[in-house]
């Protein structure tokens, strides 16, 4: 169980793997009353996300979930889509502490709000509510959702967006899919950032297609680079087509 937000685990065991060869299988140490905590505050997670997305598809706000590991890019990513985007975008912008990506997107013209989550991993349904009621994004206009870094508990809490989007740098190892499968299960798009790296670094894009696909054989990807403008076209181009 994450300490932060009590995520309940997809398996009910941890397996502990040795190097030669052996493998042991842990039992959580969850009692019936910690589970079902567990159950009941994804629950209330979900019938909030419902009603997030009731709102925006009212209001046809297509909703996008970003999620990656720290360093992937993901604010430079939408700055440089705001930027070059011709539709209005707003921007939830989720962080542990400071304001500091907020200030980068609202330099863009942009609106945004800040959800400093403290000691939390990861945004939750309630906190897209509450920020969707101070920033009012218009109908038929975009919102981007940049959650909080980290590649596991947001895989559990549906936000009420159209789509997850999972972003990945050239930097990070191109066996992010099968170290963190269930974000990966969860999304929709791939981004493949920092395509500019690549002559620079060990990484692999067919063999991190292909072990994200074997997950999820449905996922979209976009391989690009936000600093240089490589690959960005075809990511705005679809953006556009919504």
């Amino acid at each position: 169980m994450c300490d932060s937000c009590g995520c309940e685990p997809n398996s009910p065991s941890i397996t502990i793997h040795s190097l030669d060869g052996t493998h042991t299988h842990v039992d959580q140490p969850h009692s019936p009353k910690q589970i079902q905590v567990q159950r009941d505050l994804l629950s209330h997670n979900n019938s909030l996300a419902e009603a997030n997305r009731t709102y925006f598809s009212a209001h046809n706000i297509k909703t996008f979930n970003l999620v990656s590991s720290p360093g992937s890019g993901k604010t430079t990513l939408l700055t440089e889509t705001i930027k070059r985007l011709h539709r209005p975008i707003s921007v939830i912008e989720g962080d542990q502490q400071t304001t500091n990506d907020a200030e980068r997107i609202k330099a863009t013209g942009a609106r945004v709000v800040q959800v400093n989550t403290g000691a939390g991993c990861h945004l939750d349904a309630g906190m897209v509510q509450r920020a969707i009621a101070q920033l009012q994004p218009g109908p038929d206009s975009l919102c981007m959702i940049e959650n909080v870094g980290n590649l596991v508990c947001p895989a559990l809490f549906d936000l009420g967006e159209l789509a997850k989007v999972v972003i990945i740098s050239v930097t990070e190892g191109d066996d992010k899919p099968e170290k963190y499968p269930s974000i990966f299960r969860a999304a929709q798009i791939c981004i493949i950032n920092k395509m500019d790296l690549l002559p620079y670094v060990n990484f692999k894009g067919e063999t991190c297609r292909r072990l994200a696909l074997q997950v999820n054989p449905d996922l979209i990807f976009f391989e690009l680079s936000a600093t240089t403008g490589q690959g960005m076209d075809e990511w705005l181009t679809w953006l556009e087509e919504l």
